[in-house]
């Protein structure tokens, strides 16, 4: 079976890629060092300094295994080319809560880049498959979590902006 593509923005591509450079050239160092340390204190079955520099180790280990798997099946939106005139990843867009009339902005990207206090939403996430291929003035309809249904009217559809 194909692995999923991972789709990223270009910010999101050069946010993994930085991470990915300084686990494996600082983060690895620092834990080496702190490793070295203590086994120089000795006994290593009772070394709590040891044993938690070692778990450190391993979650470095397994977090560049998964950005360099993320990398290895990376599918990049160019921004510059995202249509304007309908929603789709890399796309900012500023929505109408219909009930509450509050509106919100969010940009839509891929699953590895979600940060919802910074209003970025997955493109596979309810509100973000709703909102995939519509247009201005459109309304969409989101079954959210609790089993309601939320209407948004999209305002506005833009290309993100490039951080």
């Amino acid at each position: 079976m194909a692995e999923k593509k991972n789709i990223l923005t270009y910010e999101g591509l050069k946010a993994l890629e930085d991470e990915l450079q300084d686990l494996k050239v600082n983060k690895r160092r620092e834990v080496a060092a702190k490793i070295k340390e203590a086994r120089e204190q000795g006994d290593l079955s009772e070394n709590a300094e040891y044993d938690a520099a070692k778990d450190e180790q391993r979650d470095i280990e397994l977090r560049i295994e998964e950005i360099d798997k993320i990398l290895k099946n990376a599918e990049v939106v160019v921004e510059e080319d995202v249509d304007e005139n309908v929603i789709n990843v890399g796309s900012q867009v500023r929505l109408l809560d219909m009930e509450f009339k509050e509106e919100m902005e969010y940009k839509i990207v891929g699953s590895t880049e979600v940060d919802c206090l910074n209003g970025k939403i997955s493109n596979e996430s309810p509100v973000g498959l709703a909102l995939i291929g519509a247009k201005v003035g459109d309304v969409v309809e989101v079954e959210v979590p609790s089993g309601d249904m939320v209407k948004y009217e999209i305002l506005e559809i833009q290309k993100a902006a490039m951080a």
